[in-house]
C-alpha cells in the first residue's frame, strides 16, 4: 500500500509538471514558426488544463475501465465549477465580464450537456467520440473567431503569451523538450493509474469513486491557476479558466476516450450526469449574468462538491 501511495503521488506530480512543460514547449515552437498568438492562447488554455485528464481517461479506456474513464471527466468537470470556483471565491469576490464570458458560458453548457447526452444510454460508442471531436473543432473555431473579433481580449492574450514565453524560442531546444515531456507525461500517467488502481483495489473503492478521485487530482492545474488569479484579483481569468477547461474536458477528453475504448457503463449513472450538467449550468449563469460569487456562495459551492462526492459512494 505504501508503495502504491508513493506511486500515485509521484505520478500525479510528474504528470502535472511534465504536461505544463509540454504545453510551454509546444507554444514556444508555434511562436517560433509564426503561429497566431490568439490561436496559441486558445490552445494553451485548452491543452494546458485538459492534458492530464486526456491521458488518464485514455489509458483507462484502453484498459477497458470505461466507468473510471468517464468518472474522471465527470469528476473533473464537477470539481472545476464547485471546488475550484468555490476555493477561489473564498479568497476574493469573483465577478465576470458579461460581454466576453457570455458566449463561452453558453458554449461550456452545450459541451457538457452534449457529453452527458452521449452517456445517457449507458454506453460508450466510437461514433459518439467522433461527434464530440467534431464538436471540439467547432468550439475551437468559435473561440478563435471570438478572440479575433475582440481586439482588447486579443491584445491581452498576446501580452500574456509573450510574457510567459519570453524571447527564447530555440526550435531545436523546444523539440527536444517536447519529446522528453511527452515521454515523461505518458509514463507519469501510467504511474498514477497503477498506484491509484492498486489503492482502489486494496481499499475496495468502486470504479466511480476511483474515477472521481482521479478527476479531482487531475484538476489541480485548474485549481492552481484559479487560486493564483484570485490572489491577483483577476476574476475573469478564474471563471474563464473553469469554462475553458470544462469545454475541452467534455469534447476533447470525452471524444478521445470514446475512440480508444467502447462498451457498457455499469456504475456511472443518471444522477452523476445530472449533477455535472447542473453545476455547469450554474457556472454558465454566473458568466451570462455578469454575476458575483461572494465568499458565502463559494462556501456553498464547496459543500456542493462534498455532496457530489458523497453521491459517488
Amino acid at each position: 500500500m505504501f508503495i502504491a501511495i508513493l506511486s500515485t503521488l509521484a505520478g500525479l506530480v510528474l504528470l502535472i509538471l511534465a504536461a505544463d512543460r509540454l504545453v510551454v514547449a509546444a507554444v514556444r515552437l508555434s511562436k517560433a514558426l509564426g503561429v497566431s498568438a490568439v490561436l496559441i492562447g486558445a490552445l494553451v488554455v485548452g491543452l494546458g488544463t485538459s492534458l492530464p485528464e486526456l491521458l488518464v481517461s485514455s489509458l483507462l479506456a484502453r484498459e477497458g475501465k470505461l466507468d473510471e474513464a468517464v468518472a474522471n471527466v465527470v469528476g473533473s468537470n464537477t470539481a472545476n465549477v464547485t471546488l475550484v470556483l468555490g476555493l477561489a471565491a473564498l479568497l476574493t469576490v469573483i465577478s465576470s465580464e458579461r460581454r466576453i464570458l457570455y458566449r463561452e458560458g453558453i458554449l461550456m453548457v452545450v459541451a457538457v450537456s452534449g457529453y452527458a447526452l452521449t452517456l445517457s444510454d449507458g454506453r460508450v460508442e466510437a461514433w459518439e467520440g467522433g461527434a464530440l471531436l467534431f464538436g471540439l473543432l467547432i468550439a475551437l473555431y468559435l473561440m478563435v473567431t471570438w478572440s479575433l473579433k475582440d481586439a482588447d481580449a486579443a491584445n491581452e492574450a498576446i501580452v500574456e503569451v509573450e510574457e510567459m514565453l519570453g524571447n527564447d524560442t530555440s526550435t531545436q531546444r523546444e523539440v527536444i523538450t517536447g519529446i522528453v515531456a511527452i515521454v515523461v507525461t505518458v509514463g507519469a500517467a501510467q504511474l498514477l493509474l497503477t498506484g491509484a488502481t492498486t489503492i482502489g483495489t486494496e481499499v475496495g473503492l468502486s470504479a466511480t469513486v476511483l474515477g472521481v478521485m482521479l478527476g479531482v487530482g487531475t484538476s489541480l492545474p485548474e485549481m492552481a491557476t484559479a487560486l493564483a488569479a484570485a490572489r491577483r484579483k483577476q476574476a475573469d481569468l478564474v471563471i474563464g479558466n473553469v469554462l475553458g477547461s470544462n469545454i475541452f474536458n467534455s469534447l476533447a477528453v470525452g471524444g478521445v476516450a470514446a475512440l480508444v475504448g467502447q462498451g457498457v457503463l455499469t456504475e456511472v449513472d443518471g444522477p452523476l450526469l445530472i449533477v455535472m450538467v447542473g453545476t455547469a449550468i450554474v457556472a454558465g449563469l454566473f458568466a451570462r449574468s455578469g454575476g458575483r460569487v461572494v465568499r458565502f456562495e463559494g462556501a456553498l459551492l464547496m459543500f456542493a462538491f462534498v455532496g457530489f462526492f458523497v453521491l459517488t459512494l
